[in-house]
């Protein structure tokens, strides 16, 4: 049995075909910090019994190993089979190949950023995206910033610094992340007056709040819980006009932000920022990468001169749009004057509006296959019914039938193995445990062999 003397030195390793290799693909530092670490592993193994010939020969390999780990991107690329299609945690929208290429093509070269052409003076960024948002949305003007928290926070420092923002009681929500409307406005500088109750909220509460202080009236579309039975709120015309008659502005946060009727793929229907705006809101503010299927993104659509004093905020600079963003959204935004092909061009709309029998389909294409990769496995393959939701925060109470793969296995913690199994693949499959089972919803799952290849490495 060897010892300390079978392993080779430092400059050896590095010297052999495997550490040239290895020297070429990830430069010398590195893989000499990663060999001294394998080495003491080696020798901390040979103390404890391991042969010294056998821990030379695997040091190599586990060195490729290491590097090979450490170089791969902690960003990965998996499949959502959640059922969730916008999911938070997984990135949410996935862009159009239309985006894709735009923002490569961003990335890529020097472009006109803040260049006027014509006249070769300095432009703004935010020309790129204003006339196409005001085209879809019928708004005198438009900004845009990093998400639609930072679309809050801008207009209501802009509006409402030193002043008083009057919002209905049932509509200060809280999102992911702990961000809930009064902090923000708490941070923006405005002094939160709330009105009415949880459930009600009349027209005379806002009226009694008006003072000398207010500054904006503010209406939060409550995207992400539903409130039922004995409930009234303000509609957006009634509370222009009120708004109108004191002079304030009314600002309308409608979070997820759909630009297009969504009824007419058979989902439940979402006000547009086309209608809040001719409801007579002053400000619109709506999210980039929920329901319009583009990058993250904050919009703030109305009036212009409104829009003037928020791009002259300081914040703005701090909150803005880089190029690669810009140009991903211009990407999308143009796809919505086609509205005929969305649904085939927006990947978003694309996985909500699939129906039932196309994805029952491909779950029956998939069962055979999947089964046979798992069954050695010790896991069982059934077809199931799924119900997906939208996610982010839209539509939260609805639901819409789809279809996956039910895997069980023995033993209580079959699903939680399994999904580690899962969570560990080159490509991770990401489902979600119920009742007993690992459920892969294919509501999102373009291709057959995206999943079966990822399912191979197992």
């Amino acid at each position: 049995m060897q010892g300390f003397r079978a392993l080779p030195s430092i400059d050896q390793l590095l010297q052999s075909d495997t550490g040239r290799l290895l020297i070429e693909e990830h430069g010398r530092a590195v893989v000499t910090k990663g060999a001294r670490l394998r080495m003491d592993a080696a020798r901390e193994a040979i103390r404890g019994g391991a042969d010294g010939g056998a821990e030379a020969a695997r040091l190599p390999h586990l060195l490729a190993a290491d590097l090979a780990a450490a170089a791969q991107s902690r960003l990965r690329p998996m499949l959502n089979l959640t059922g969730t299609v916008l999911h938070t945690n997984l990135g949410r929208a996935i862009l159009p190949d239309s985006a894709i290429h735009a923002a490569s093509a961003a990335m890529a070269a020097p472009l006109n950023l803040e260049f006027d052409l014509d006249g070769g003076t300095r432009g703004q960024r935010d020309d790129h995206l204003r006339g196409l948002i005001c085209d879809l949305t019928g708004a005198e003007d438009a900004t845009v910033v990093n998400n639609n928290a930072a679309a809050m926070l801008i207009v209501l420092n802009t509006l409402g610094l030193g002043r008083e923002g009057i919002v209905s009681r049932g509509e200060l929500i809280e999102i992911g992340g702990s961000f809930r409307i009064p902090d923000i406005m708490e941070r923006a500088g405005a002094r939160l007056v709330e009105v009415g109750t949880t459930n009600r909220t009349h027209p005379h509460d806002y009226e009694n709040a008006i003072g000398p202080d207010s500054g904006l009236i503010l209406k939060v579309h409550t995207s992400n819980y539903r409130i039922e039975g004995f409930t009234r709120d303000v509609a957006a015309p009634d509370l222009s006009a009120i708004a109108g008659k004191s002079g304030l502005p009314l600002v309308n946060d409608l979070g997820s932000g759909s630009l297009i009727d969504l009824s007419r793929w058979g989902l439940r229907r979402e006000p547009t920022v086309a209608e809040a705006i001719a409801e007579g809101a002053d400000l619109v503010t709506f999210s980039g990468d929920k329901l319009l299927g583009g990058p993250q993104a904050g919009f703030i659509a109305g009036r212009r001169d409104l829009i003037a004093r928020i791009n002259r905020n300081p914040m703005k600079r701090a909150l803005r749009l880089d190029k690669i963003r810009i140009a991903a959204l211009e990407a999308v935004l143009r796809l919505y004057r086609d509205p005929d092909r969305l649904e085939q061009r927006l990947p978003t709309l694309r996985h909500l509006a699939r129906q039932r029998q196309d994805i029952v389909a491909q779950a029956l294409r998939l069962l055979p296959q999947v089964g046979q990769i798992l069954a050695p496995l010790g896991f069982a393959t059934k077809m199931c019914d799924c119900d997906s939701q939208i996610g982010s925060g839209a539509l939260p109470t609805d639901t819409i039938p789809s279809a996956g793969l039910r895997l069980t296995g023995q033993g209580g913690d079959a699903p939680d193995r399994l999904a580690a199994m899962l969570r560990g693949l080159p490509r991770p499959v990401i489902g979600h445990i119920h009742d007993g089972a690992m459920i892969l919803d294919l509501r999102c799952l373009d291709r057959d062999d995206d999943l079966l290849t990822a399912l191979v490495a197992l």
